[in-house]
């Protein structure tokens, strides 16, 4: 009797050979980032810039959407208020303040889908929640606008209500991207760097015009060359952590690697986003065979 012989793929083989399925939240990532900056030209970039909050330095999501919170919040207060008191007053502020919220939550959905367009697992799945919890709750503030306006207040007051609770989670969702997933946040903050100048690689193993990856006791620095000019920014990508040494060089700039993050060498500002943070700047200098860095020191006016 002939015994079968043992298949010389294991699991894990067949594994790794096997099509990796792609979720539907990084297809749908995909399709807006295209819809959103896909032809490449300048003013999809200039309104990437705009939505991300490179300009201001913050994210500009982060801004608008105290906007809808705070404005609903006034409108539960007003409803609550009018009820107590049956003063038409109240009712007028609740649904002023409705309508208020409903254009903030525009202005910051629009700003939240550009931001959500370049976030990395886990955090993506997140995102995509808490934006649909959002439309959900926004959706239903609309619609107890309308039933107000033709006199079905009862009912308008319910739907508020609901959507307040809803846009509640949706706020938790967003407060858990913020501080556990780490999105919008200066990934360089807490880095250390030398206070003095300190040696982190050869002169030699420095070439021209290659980004290169040196170490200050664990902290990644990004140095590069450009004939007599040496420039040294902080290695780790403010806006989610990429390796700029394995980025682009465009003239004086780098671009990461991962989402296209564009950062003056001679100062570390953002030229393009998504990023909004700059990069921290070093001093760099060339001495005894050894480039040395240190803080770059803000001299006084």
């Amino acid at each position: 009797m002939k015994t079968r012989s043992p298949d010389p793929t294991s699991a894990v083989d067949r594994d790794a050979q096997a099509p990796r399925t792609i979720p539907f939240e990084e297809k749908l990532q995909k399709a807006v980032d295209k819809a959103l900056y896909g032809s490449g030209r300048p003013r999809p970039q200039k309104v990437r810039n705009f939505l991300n909050g490179t300009w201001i330095g913050e994210p500009l999501h982060v801004i608008l959407t105290d906007i809808p919170i705070g404005a609903w919040t006034a409108a539960l207060v007003f409803d609550g208020c009018g009820l107590i008191t049956a003063r038409r007053e109240f009712a007028i502020a609740a649904d002023a303040s409705l309508a208020l919220g409903l254009a903030g939550a525009a202005a910051a959905a629009a700003t939240g889908i550009a931001d959500w367009s370049d976030v990395d697992p886990p955090a993506r799945r997140v995102g995509l929640i808490h934006g649909i919890l959002n439309l959900a709750g926004a959706a239903l503030f609309a619609s107890s606008l309308i039933l107000r306006k033709k006199k079905s207040r009862k009912q308008g007051l319910v739907l508020s209500a609901l959507g307040y609770g809803i846009m509640m989670a949706a706020a938790h969702l967003g407060g858990k991207m913020v501080y556990e997933y780490r999105v919008g946040v200066d990934r360089t903050s807490g880095q250390i760097f030398p206070e003095e100048f300190s040696a982190v690689m050869p002169e030699t193993g420095l070439e021209d015009s290659k980004p290169t990856r040196a170490e200050y006791h664990g902290t990644p620095i990004l140095l590069v060359r450009k004939g007599e000019r040496l420039f040294a920014l902080a290695e780790t990508c403010s806006h989610f952590s990429g390796p700029l040494s394995e980025g682009k060089l465009i003239g004086d700039t780098i671009v990461c690697p991962y989402h296209d993050s564009r950062f003056a060498l001679n100062d570390g500002r953002v030229i393009n986003g998504p990023a909004v943070h700059p990069q921290p700047c070093l001093e760099a200098r060339i001495k005894d065979g050894q480039i040395q860095v240190r803080k770059l020191r803000l001299t006084s006016v």
